[in-house]
């Protein structure tokens, strides 16, 4: 059966791609194993260069990409050229850093010599989302090819498009001969690739679901793998904050890339003194934002990606106002073509409720109640999640307190949850776990080898033998 990539603003069809034939597949397969020995014999010095041309060249036809993105899973255009951009920001990042970060650690020990050698494991399968259909691939990508491995790419497959002008970019770029190949295959057929010996790794970001897949596939294979899965990102607002600030934030925090991203602000906790105040200018935010056309430059907020995530999160909003919740703005299927949802505010929110149970990947905010600081971060840590959090205060000080009291793989203090090259980013708990970006993501897939080199052998006498049984013992 043909993968189709619909265009969520209208409904339309606008690619149909065939899966890859299993003897396809095989090709490619032995091609990524081929691809990797000649990889990883170039230098950093090589890989670089060609990682600054794929930067280039995502620069120059920012608009291009931008646009293939927003026609496929309906992201505003403007986002699209600044996610683009932000590609073009990580491939330099990692060309400028990435022998840096996997130069040998010399290690003083009683060896002549002895250190850390970091090498790379082969090809390792990316199984993406769709919802940042080119930062997702190249956060993933950049640092793997720069570490010498090799990239095969199973990518969402309503931004089948998006994968396939990744690989011609990236080929251009000069990874190619089969350093980095996209999978056009099903979710079904994931668990056969990993199992592959060709394939040495695997990272997901996705599904909680995904990511018990996968995860639980690599670990049968004994393969490492990273697991960046969903989020429900509290946004705690102390009674210290500036609610303008706070407010404006947290719609940004709540809407960005049409609120379908694992990082985005999912549950708003508020101390109680300032709760209807932030309330209101809250609601007013959100109802000013421009709901159309991704591809129109005044659009805030376009459709969701697919007509089946737009059922589940109004399924969601009826489930919270049937357990108490307060609709207090938006919470309909709006009439007419395209998978749009108006931005939706939920007050009265409680523990128990669906926003703390589950995951609502949509533009839908959630507000509680906080008594008191502590009160929040009780709140803010009352989920199987643990992604990101956000802290807003007039207190820089207690603020950085309530970011370290969050049990989250990322704290952020009057700033959103965002990603960044230079740190690393992941979570805990049901959101995965590993890291990305950052020297510890470049690290995630290499072997850590210790060496050890005894430059002057003692010589090896009865007294010298019975010393190293003792030590083996």
């Amino acid at each position: 059966m043909a993968i189709r990539s619909i265009n969520p603003a209208t409904e339309e069809v606008i690619g149909e791609y065939e899966p890859l034939l299993d003897s396809e597949l095989d090709r490619r397969l032995d091609l990524a194993n081929n691809a990797f020995r000649a990889h990883r014999s170039t230098g950093f010095g090589a890989r670089a260069q060609k990682m600054i041309r794929a930067a280039e060249l995502l620069e120059a036809d920012a608009r291009k990409y931008a646009t293939l993105m927003s026609l496929e899973m309906g992201k505003p255009i403007g986002e699209a050229v600044a996610e683009v951009k932000k590609c073009a920001w990580g491939c330099r990042y990692y060309a400028e850093n990435a022998e840096r970060f996997l130069t040998r650690e010399l290690v003083e020990t009683t060896a002549g010599n002895s250190y850390v050698a970091y090498q790379p494991l082969g090809a390792i399968l990316a199984v993406m989302p769709w919802n940042f259909p080119f930062w997702q691939v190249f956060r993933f990508a950049a640092p793997a090819l720069m570490a010498g491995n090799v990239a095969l790419l199973k990518h969402a497959s309503n931004v089948t498009g998006c994968a396939l002008a990744i690989e011609e970019l990236l080929s251009q770029a000069g990874f190619d001969g089969g350093a980095f190949q996209v999978l056009v295959i099903g979710s079904d057929r994931v668990k056969d690739v990993i199992a592959d010996s060709r394939v040495a790794a695997a990272t997901v970001t996705g599904s909680v679901g995904a990511g018990r897949s996968v995860g639980s596939e690599a670990g049968r294979q004994v393969k490492p793998s990273v697991l960046e899965l969903g989020g429900s990102d509290p946004f705690i607002v102390l009674a210290d904050a500036d609610l303008d600030r706070a407010a404006a934030h947290g719609v940004l925090a709540r809407m960005q890339n049409n609120s379908q991203s694992c990082i985005a602000a999912k549950r708003f906790i508020v101390e109680r003194p300032v709760a209807r105040a932030f309330t209101e200018k809250f609601i007013a935010r959100m109802e000013a934002l421009r709901v159309g056309d991704p591809l129109a430059e005044d659009t805030n907020v376009g459709p969701l990606a697919r007509d089946d995530l737009r059922r589940d999160v109004h399924d969601q909003v009826e489930r919270s106002v049937g357990q108490g919740a307060r609709l207090r703005s938006g919470g309909h299927i709006p009439s007419g073509k395209g998978f749009y949802y108006p931005p939706t505010v939920l007050t009265d929110v409680e523990p128990g409720m669906v926003p703390f149970t589950e995951e609502i990947f949509g533009p839908v905010a959630p507000i509680s109640t906080a008594n008191d600081v502590d009160h929040a971060v009780a709140l803010a840590n009352d989920s199987r999640f643990g992604l990101g959090g956000a802290v807003f205060t007039g207190d820089v000080r207690k603020g950085e307190e309530v970011a370290l009291s969050l049990n989250v793989g990322c704290a952020f203090v009057n700033e959103i949850v965002k990603s960044d090259p230079r740190l690393p980013f992941g979570g805990v708990k049901e959101s995965g776990y590993g890291r990305e970006l950052s020297h510890f993501g470049i690290r995630a897939f290499v072997n850590v080898k210790t060496v050890w080199i005894d430059t002057e052998p003692a010589p090896l006498d009865g007294e010298h033998v019975s010393r190293l049984d003792k030590v083996v013992e």
